[in-house]
């Protein structure tokens, strides 16, 4: 069922001003060809980074620790990281789809979404430095990093709208004279 302010309840002609959203622009609002090949391009984009990410993973995997183990502890270890890299994908999938679950519930406004958006791009030139040496220090458990990785994201690009798109058209509904 969808909520009020979901994208399968038809909004009246708005008078107020559509919002452009960050990544979608003003694109989401009638969810044409456009608006697909924006969800498309950041599908394609983030998977292109998560199956690098997930082969410097496996490459730093494959390297001093686990070629200094022993064969027989190295094929128990492998089918460990197996196990783990199997478990942390479905948990990645999981945390995304609660999350996005709870943000649908109180969805963010256009204003809110914008203000995130310069916040986290502020931070994220030193959070990549600094995940560096963790990342070296976590070699021996990168699979199931990466794959929880891989869970979050694709759970994050498949659902049906996300929540700036809810806070928005809720935030046009209201600035929208009820006629």
């Amino acid at each position: 069922m969808a909520s009020r302010a979901s994208s399968d309840v038809p909004v009246s002609e708005a008078s107020a001003r559509i919002p452009k959203l960050p990544g979608l622009g003003t694109s989401w609002y009638e969810r044409g060809a456009r608006y697909w090949a924006y969800r498309v391009r950041t599908a394609v984009l983030v998977l292109l980074v998560l199956a690098f990410y997930c082969y410097i993973a496996l490459r730093l995997y494959l390297g001093v620790p686990r070629s200094d183990l022993p064969p027989t502890v190295r094929t128990a270890w492998d089918w460990t990281q197996v196990a783990a890299s199997g478990v942390a994908v479905v948990w990645g999938w999981v945390k995304q789809r609660r999350d996005h679950c709870g943000k649908l519930l109180d969805p963010p406004t256009p204003q809110q979404m914008w203000q995130a958006k310069r916040g986290a791009s502020g931070r994220a030139p030193g959070l990549a430095r600094a995940g560096i040496l963790p990342l070296l220090i976590a070699a021996p458990v990168l699979p199931a990093i990466a794959a929880w990785g891989v869970g979050w994201f694709v759970a994050m690009l498949t659902v049906r709208e996300y929540p700036s798109e809810v806070g928005a058209r809720r935030w046009v509904q209201e600035k929208t004279p009820r006629t």
